[in-house]
């Protein structure tokens, strides 16, 4: 079995894939009010918008930060949308150069909002010529070589630049102080998913019940994008083993059968966990030593299976190394002797 292939295409990872773009670009709310979910971030953002808007004032500075999936890029076309202006998109990994930045920040009108996803991985300097355009307003460009080079200053208009990352301990303190405002956003309730999942089964015609919901909102890691993937492969097996209609029955069975258990772990989370318990007692265990034991980089594993594992209390990291929990014990039906309780 390809590893690599299963992380890349688990129905649950958070990451962003080429059938996300479809559905997510159909199903963001386009204003505030349609957002669900992220209510003090909602209500502090609405305040600093009104206030800008009264002000005829471009938004202040936004960084918003936290795992991905959970609405990042769809907050910066929101503060677009309520602001009435244009926006942006770029990725820090897609600003190479200085001069890529220049010819983005010099196409912006007054006011545009200029969203810079992945910021943490901004080449620095580029970072650099960030400072003044976000601070002063101002772009400072070296022209020539040596002895002859020279600096023009251009002046830039009043933008909102919008900087999202799920690493925000990564950014620099320069970058990261001159945000003025800063939100970090939270997993999602089930409810919250349950009310998003119902939202888009509306908007893509799909027939869901209330337990269907709820199953489905309960299996998707607290993250939306993983609840709307869920919701399309539901409604397959809906649609070919079952009446049509996402029920409870239907829900179980679809997400059974994709092996994606109650609590939202799939089979790598579980053959993680698993062979954390068989091989090493359940640990304390290096990172390097797990990720060859299952055949994966040890950044994988680090980003995309310990996160959610860790909120969920069923791992932990220790100075001696990573060690699974009772909780994880009882889930995946293995009992925890008791001296390996006590080490």
């Amino acid at each position: 079995m390809n590893s690599e292939m299963d992380f890349e295409n688990r129905i649950v990872s958070t990451g962003f894939s080429e059938e996300d773009k479809d559905i997510e670009n159909s199903l963001r709310p386009k204003v505030l009010s349609e957002y669900i979910g992220q209510e003090k971030v909602k209500d502090n953002l609405s305040v600093y918008i009104e206030a800008a808007r009264a002000r005829g004032e471009a938004l202040d500075h936004v960084l918003l930060y936290g795992p991905p999936g959970l609405g990042k890029t769809t907050l910066a076309g929101i503060i677009a949308n309520e602001m009435n202006v244009n926006i942006r998109i770029t990725s820090g990994p897609a600003i190479e150069k200085q001069g890529d930045l220049a010819a983005l920040l010099t196409n912006l009108q007054e006011g545009d909002v200029l969203f810079i996803d992945e910021i943490h991985r901004l080449n620095k300097s580029v970072e650099e010529v960030l400072y003044p355009a976000m601070e002063d307003k101002a772009l400072d460009i070296i022209i020539g070589k040596g002895p002859s080079a020279r600096s023009i200053r251009l002046d830039l208009p009043n933008f909102t630049l919008v900087g999202a990352t799920t690493r925000a301990g990564q950014l620099s303190a320069p970058l990261r102080d001159r945000f003025g405002v800063v939100f970090r956003l939270e997993l999602y309730t089930t409810e919250e998913l349950s009310r998003i999942v119902s939202r888009s089964a509306g908007i893509l015609g799909i027939a869901v019940d209330e337990e269907g919901l709820m199953q489905i909102a309960s299996r998707s890691r607290g993250t939306p994008r993983i609840a709307n993937r869920l919701l399309k492969r539901s409604r397959d097996f809906a649609q070919i083993r079952h009446n049509g209609v996402i029920d409870a029955d239907a829900a179980n069975d679809a997400l059974s059968r994709m092996e994606i258990d109650e609590l939202g772990l799939d089979s790598i989370d579980r053959r993680l966990l698993t062979t954390m318990i068989k091989n090493y007692n359940g640990g304390p265990v290096g990172l390097e030593t797990i990720a060859a034991a299952i055949g994966e980089e040890a950044v994988t594993v680090e980003d995309v299976c310990e996160p959610y594992l860790m909120q969920i209390g069923f791992l932990s990291r220790t100075p001696r190394g990573r060690c699974v929990t009772p909780a994880a014990y009882s889930h995946l039906g293995f009992e925890k002797d008791a001296q390996q309780s006590l080490l």
